[in-house]
């Protein structure tokens, strides 16, 4: 099976291409506000390496949040335009998931974070079987405080990934058991990985009608529901 893996829903843009359990070509850029520039030469460039053309994709695996509206819409619209095109399956993994899995520890527990500003986190907890991140809280928008309270009733040892270092000082004084120190790389999502989680997932229903896992609403739709209380079943956009 041959994959394309896309992944700009956080701070690096990264892009691989696999062929089964083989990562063939991959590159991760951190250069911010870049995502829209790169991701396109990326694909063609790490495509003509691997020595293939878009037709002999099989499925295109993309990470569709939760984390920036602006990357994951262009990660996710770029999949879909892919997989409708050519006619070939759409998997979608978390975000979180995603860097959950850079854990190589069987049995850890993995707290991957995002900073989604004003003392609130995109978050979630899995644990490694098998070498898979199996999710023990689901993915959510919620403040750090109470993902934290959440967390530490584990009471055991548990990987903080992603931009928990924001938050290191309240990790410290809420989580009591001790907390792995992680090497920065393990920090960055990385499409390979999304590449090898989504080959044996199932793949979306509906390419068309395939949304993101944003988590939280965009300020707009907030300003719009603020202003047009009990409507919330009505589209904000056809309103503006």
């Amino acid at each position: 099976m041959k994959i394309l893996a896309i992944e700009s829903s956080n701070r690096p843009l990264s892009v691989a291409v696999l062929e089964d359990q083989t990562v063939l070509a991959a590159v991760t850029v951190t250069v911010h506000q870049k995502h829209a520039e790169y991701l396109l030469p990326e694909i063609e460039r790490l495509m003509g390496m691997a020595g293939m053309q878009p037709s002999d994709l099989d499925r295109v695996v993309v990470a569709a949040g939760p984390g920036s509206y602006t990357g994951i819409r262009l990660a996710v619209t770029t999949a879909k335009t892919l997989a409708a095109t050519l006619d070939i399956d759409l998997v979608a993994v978390s975000s979180l998931a995603t860097l959950a899995a850079n854990v190589p520890v069987e049995g850890a527990l993995v707290a991957p974070m995002f900073d989604a500003r004003n003392q609130n986190v995109f978050a979630g907890l899995y644990r490694i079987k098998q070498g898979q991140p199996v999710s023990e809280i689901a993915d959510a928008h919620t403040s750090v405080a109470d993902f934290l309270s959440e967390v530490k009733e584990y009471g055991e040892p548990i990987w903080f990934l992603g931009d928990a270092g924001h938050f290191a000082e309240s990790i410290q004084t809420t989580v009591s058991a001790a907390t792995p120190q992680v090497s920065p790389w393990l920090n960055l999502p990385q499409a390979a990985t999304i590449g090898l989680l989504g080959a044996t997932m199932t793949p979306v229903a509906d390419v068309d009608h395939f949304v993101p896992n944003y988590l939280r609403l965009t300020q707009a739709e907030a300003d719009w529901r603020a202003k047009n209380p009990g409507r919330d079943a009505e589209s904000y956009v056809e309103k503006i």
